[in-house]
């Protein structure tokens, strides 16, 4: 395991840099020394050659000081303004900070519809490559001006997720305000162990997670695990450190083994399937039978109409659609070739009976396995 660490660390080149809020603020306000220290390790790290892409929360912790309020608002609208007002003064504060080691930076603020769409995703990847072509540091933030519930990535654990798969990163590293994960929440238990490595995100390992989030932040540490488990699906490696350790990007870069580091599946995803599987929205879903199961899990299969048994919702040729089991567990994400209409006209026949149904055959799968991530950990 230890060895998986170092290997993973010594060939990352591209990596992707979560600070968390908690980690960033300091009395219900943004702590510029702590700024200015992830400004200096990323500085130093790119000068050792690697690409760093940062993903930055602290935009409301710096916008509540500037508006003489106490803590984070209730009620959203005052909570997008606060956000509005402090983004402004995190950016400025991380264009200084990198000003010092003649670093320029540039401001990305994304929603979730500004991904789930593929073209807008595409867009999104060559902005990213070019601006690390030009050797510029892209600082990223949840756009929290606009965002509402339906556009929302949820929090910024999930969005330095989708970006470290957006760029196909090497390395996911989630600076936050604890060690790493532990058995149990070390803030109310003496006896908490810290977990070193994590090879398979099972059920229990989400157990040991907290999910009560800080003051400012919206993620615990459940949604930690969660990018954790996106992230190591798709062959990238995550670690979760303590942000406010001195100088921990480098120490880790040094072979240091602080926090906890999450083993990635030996094969890397394309970046289509991390699209497909983690960032696309789901439409509907299509539950399948044991066979059908069997059949993509173990031979790597394509879903055909004899298999399915379900559909659930209203969605058009090429939807995303969840895959599920007959218990209801998540085993993937697909686009469909057919509407959910025909599918359920053509569910649990043969794909040589097609035409008689439909009057037509376009496709003999329902959903091809080159459109089809799976993303379980257990299928039971």
């Amino acid at each position: 395991m230890k060895n998986r660490r170092l290997s993973c660390l010594k060939s990352a080149r591209r990596i992707v840099v979560k600070v968390g809020s908690n980690v960033l603020t300091r009395d219900n306000s943004l702590n510029l020394e702590v700024v200015y220290a992830i400004s200096r390790q990323i500085s130093h790290l790119i000068d050792s050659g690697l690409e760093v892409i940062l993903v930055s929360s602290g935009a409301v912790a710096a916008g509540l000081k500037r508006m003489g309020l106490s803590r984070r608002p209730d009620a959203l609208p005052m909570r997008q303004a606060v956000a509005a007002v402090g983004q402004a003064r995190l950016i400025m504060a991380y264009e200084r900070a990198f000003e010092e080691y003649d670093r320029k930076v540039a401001q990305i603020l994304l929603t979730g519809d500004g991904l789930n769409q593929r073209k807008r995703y595409l867009n999104a990847r060559h902005t990213l490559h070019s601006l690390l072509s030009c050797h510029i540091i892209p600082i990223i933030n949840e756009n929290d001006t606009v965002s509402v519930e339906e556009i929302k990535f949820g929090d910024n654990d999930n969005l330095s997720a989708i970006i470290a798969l957006l760029v196909n990163a090497d390395l996911l590293i989630n600076l936050t305000d604890i060690d790493g994960l532990y058995d149990k929440d070390p803030r109310t238990a003496t006896d908490a162990r810290l977990i070193p490595f994590v090879d398979t995100i099972r059920r229990d390992i989400e157990q040991f997670a907290s999910s009560i989030p800080g003051t400012l932040g919206t993620g615990g540490m459940l949604s930690k695990i969660r990018a954790a488990r996106k992230v190591n699906t798709a062959g990238i490696p995550m670690i979760i450190a303590q942000g406010s350790q001195p100088d921990i990007l480098l120490k880790l870069f040094a072979g240091e083994e602080y926090g906890t580091f999450f083993i990635p599946k030996s094969h890397k995803l394309t970046n289509r399937k991390c699209w497909i599987g983690f960032t696309a929205k789901p439409k509907g879903e299509v539950r399948i039978d044991d066979g059908a199961v069997r059949a993509i899990l173990r031979k790597g299969k394509s879903i055909l109409p004899i298999g399915i048994t379900q559909v659930e919702g209203e969605f058009g040729v090429g939807a995303p659609v969840e895959l599920k089991n007959g218990t209801g567990q998540v085993l993937g994400i697909g686009l469909v070739n057919y509407s959910a209409t025909d599918i359920r006209r053509i569910m649990g026949v043969h794909t040589s009976d097609i035409r008689a149904r439909l009057g037509e055959n376009p496709y003999d799968e329902v959903i091809h396995r080159d459109n089809l991530t799976i993303t379980a950990e257990e299928a039971g």
